[in-house]
Parts: C-alpha cells; structure tokens; sequence
C-alpha cells in the first residue's frame, strides 16, 4: 500500500532540483525577449496579453505582430508537448528538457547569423515554443509551486500561508527557491545580453537545459 506514495516521493525528490533548473532558464530566456525582441514574453503570456493590449491601444515601444506571434508559438509548443511527451514524469522532463535545448541552440544560431525583423521574429517562434513545452510539461508533473514560468500564485502562497520551514518538503523553501530561481536566471540573462551577445545568452540556457535532460535521464 505504501508503494506508490514512496515512489512519488521519491520522483518529486529528484524533480524539484530540475525544475529549479527550469526556473532558471526560464528567467534568462524572458531576459533575452525583453531586453533583444521588441518587448515581448517568450514564457509569461500573462505579461504578453497585457503588452498586446498596449499594442491595441497605441502605446508606442510595443507590437501587437510580436505578440500575437509569441502567443501562438507558446500554445503550440504547449500543445505538442501535451500530446507527444507522454511518458514517467522523469521521461518526460528529460525529453522536453532536450527539445528545448535544441531550440534554444537553433536561436542562438539565428542570433549569431541574422539581425532585425528577420532574427527577431524567428527567435520568438523558437524560444516560445520551447516555454511553450516546458510550461505543459510542468503542468502535467503537478509538482506543488513549481510551474517553472510564473511566480504570482507562488509569491501569493509566500504570504497567504503560515511558513513550514521545518518540515523536509516545505513549501516555503520550495516557494523562495522558485522566486530566487527566475530572478537568479533573469539577472544572469541579463547580464550575458547586455556585456556579451544574446547569441551567448541564449546558448547558456541550452546547454543548461541539455545537462537538465541528461540529469533527469541519468535519475532514471
């Protein structure tokens, strides 16, 4: 009877460090969106409908054409991820981990060859359809405060629960890993696109990812 909740457990053990990782990555790639591809989320839609309604409205700095075509990168990637990657909840972090290290690699590559409209445009498709994945993905492993993509219910919880620091699998810990994770993510993305390239920037967060599959097939 025990069985099956011990297993649980001890998958979750092994996720919730990846998922950090995630978290991580989702931090720096929304770096390069906003700070290189005309102020747009690649893995907050939540921010991205508001900026599209910016762009409806006229605000100057903002483009409805990037953000309709973020939004629509980001629910296929969604959707593949939610019909192909059916699998152990390790399997499946391992794979959409990989594929998206392979975006990821193929926007560093459009990066470093292209520039303007014809760079941008193809790395939102790119780098939104990796989110895309790992958001459904994360959806689909459950684990509690770890979507990997936003953090308001996460902050939320921070303040609305009472902290349970001491037990092993507390969710505060878990919550101010998850906040600590993204802007961890966001300050280095940051910093690679703004003193390096976004080509390097971008290429950090597939090789992080790539190690992130080989960790989770590695657990297996």
């Amino acid at each position: 009877m025990t069985e099956e909740p011990d297993r649980k457990k001890g998958e979750e053990a092994v996720l919730v460090p990846l998922l950090l990782v995630l978290t991580v990555v989702t931090g720096a790639v929304d770096a390069v969106s906003i700070l290189r591809l005309n102020h747009v989320f690649v893995a907050n839609m939540t921010g991205n409908v508001v900026f599209l309604g910016f762009a409806l409205a006229g605000s100057s700095g903002f483009s409805a054409s990037a953000s309709l075509v973020a939004l629509g990168a980001f629910l296929t990637g969604a959707a593949i991820a939610g019909r192909m990657f059916k699998s152990t909840r390790r399997r499946m972090l391992a794979r959409v981990a990989a594929s998206e290290a392979m975006l990821c690699a193929a926007a560093a590559a459009v990066a470093v060859g292209a520039s303007g409209a014809g760079a941008r445009y193809p790395m939102t498709v790119l780098l939104a359809l990796a989110m895309g994945g790992q958001n459904a993905t994360a959806r689909a492993l459950a684990v509690p405060d770890l979507t990997t993509t936003v953090l308001t219910l996460t902050l939320t919880g921070l303040a609305a629960d009472q902290p349970d620091l001491s037990g092993p699998k507390s969710h505060t810990a878990r919550r101010v890993g998850a906040v600590a994770a993204m802007l961890a993510g966001a300050v280095v993305g940051a910093l690679l696109v703004l003193n390096t390239s976004t080509g390097w920037a971008i290429g950090t967060a597939a090789a992080i990812l790539a190690a992130t599959a080989a960790a989770a097939r590695w657990a297996e």
